[in-house]
């Protein structure tokens, strides 16, 4: 339980960095304060549940695409939590393309990354300094 709940706060904190970056990189996407919360839900809960669904279908009909199932799924969740939400707004077609990239590369960073500062910073919190080893 522990494990799941933990996968899932690393799922939404990396949506929420790719978002940030994505806003923070490209001049035509913007993430509003209000919607912002939802816009995270809306893309992490799409990501997740259409990379599996792509992944079987490219495997199925189109193997060469297998390796762009990451970028495609990211496209998509972005025009859901753009189209659902009034937390996130993108124009123009190259801001499009160059988000899908830069919340897919953040997002795989992040969920790669963060799990191993999670970790670390439960380790400090469980007895700070290990005891030193006595002498003999």
């Amino acid at each position: 339980m522990v494990r799941l709940l933990l996968r899932a706060v690393v799922f939404l904190a990396s949506a929420a960095l790719g978002l940030l970056a994505a806003s923070a990189l490209l001049d035509g996407f913007e993430v509003h304060p209000s919607g912002f919360v939802v816009a995270v839900l809306v893309f992490a809960l799409a990501q997740s549940v259409l990379a599996p669904f792509i992944a079987k279908m490219a495997n199925r009909y189109a193997p060469a695409f297998l390796g762009g199932i990451g970028l495609l799924s990211a496209f998509v969740a972005l025009l859901l939590a753009s189209t659902l939400t009034d937390g996130l707004t993108i124009e123009g077609v190259s801001t499009w393309v160059l988000a899908s990239l830069v919340v897919w590369l953040v997002t795989a960073l992040a969920t790669f990354f963060l799990p191993f500062l999670v970790l670390r910073e439960k380790r400090r919190g469980d007895g700070g300094a290990r005891p030193a080893a006595q002498p003999a």
